[in-house]
């Protein structure tokens, strides 16, 4: 992989695409009451958090989650000789950020079992960074 070969734009409007996403997700229309609910969280409790610690993080780990997929769907090099990577269009994007989508599902999944977490709340962030992932790639695949 050569870093040169990385659309770095497309890597970081991937990685902005997390937070139009989760603004949805998390929203009060969609999955936001619920998820408040289950996690013991009132709206007072959500506006004491520190607005730019929360979101200051959530940038900088989502744009190294697009960076590792943007390395990871990286083209190959020159004259690849052996077993070479796939054409990296938007369906073999979408597919990786999917399937990258599954390993953080499962993360997510464990620590929230440890944490004792309902089933609700697993579901509800899981599917997120499934979902988040998923345009990543497709973002990454189709901006060649």
């Amino acid at each position: 992989m050569q870093l040169g070969t990385i659309n770095w734009l497309a890597v970081l409007v991937a990685g902005l695409s997390s937070f139009v996403v989760g603004g949805i997700w998390y929203s009060p229309g969609l999955f936001g009451r619920a998820w408040m609910k289950d996690n013991q969280l009132t709206e007072e409790d959500v506006k004491k958090g520190s607005k730019a610690k929360v979101f200051g993080w959530t940038l900088i780990f989502s744009l190294l989650m697009a960076a590792n997929l943007g390395m990871f769907l990286a083209p190959s090099p020159e004259g690849c000789t052996g077993q070479c990577a796939p054409v990296v269009d938007m369906s073999w994007g979408a597919t990786a950020g999917f399937l990258a989508g599954i390993w953080t599902f499962c993360a997510i999944a464990i620590h929230s079992l440890f944490e004792q977490k309902p089933w609700r709340v697993i579901l509800i962030n899981g599917f997120y960074s499934l979902v988040s992932l998923t345009l990543m790639g497709a973002i990454i695949g189709v901006w060649r």
